[in-house]
């Protein structure tokens, strides 16, 4: 995803969660889970670990890869399934755009998703817009809104 003329080191900005970070995570997720009677199986759970500890967006494609332990890929529905159900309890976020996933880094209930995207080293950093004057705009007209992602391009930080 680093594109040849940036010249930090990939991750180095952005980097995933590790050891007891990563566990309190997955524990938030499972906790999660249970409160709502779902179930966080074991692949839904591998996939989410894989998010959770990338250092920016995962394609589909990256996460078969990597799914095993072993080195072994996972079969694509497996994969597909699960990024639905983390995405369904938002424990997940697709970003259109790069067609790839960012574990969701706010607490909490469903919220609008609003994503930073480096040009550069292609970091996403997920914030919470203030969506609510749009959805006025969107209910005076009628429409029931049920989700809002947004994406603003340009560079991080570490990029600029």
């Amino acid at each position: 995803m680093h594109t040849a003329h940036c010249e930090h080191d990939e991750g180095a900005a952005h980097p995933g969660l590790k050891g007891r970070a990563l566990s309190r995570a997955l524990a938030t997720a499972e906790s999660r889970c249970q409160a709502t009677q779902e179930r966080l199986t074991g692949p839904r759970r591998r996939v989410l670990e894989l998010l959770l500890e990338g250092d920016g967006p995962l394609k589909a494609y990256d996460l078969i890869a990597a799914f095993g332990e072993a080195g072994a890929p996972a079969k694509p529905p497996t994969v597909y399934r699960a990024l639905e159900f983390l995405e369904r309890m938002g424990f997940a976020h697709r970003i259109e755009s790069l067609n790839a996933f960012v574990p969701c880094r706010l607490e909490g209930d469903r919220h609008a998703a609003a994503f930073l995207i480096c040009d550069c080293c292609g970091a996403a950093e997920e914030f919470e817009p203030d969506f609510a004057p749009g959805r006025a705009a969107a209910e005076a007209k009628g429409y029931a809104v049920t989700s809002v992602t947004l994406e603003a391009r340009g560079l991080c930080p570490a990029c600029r």
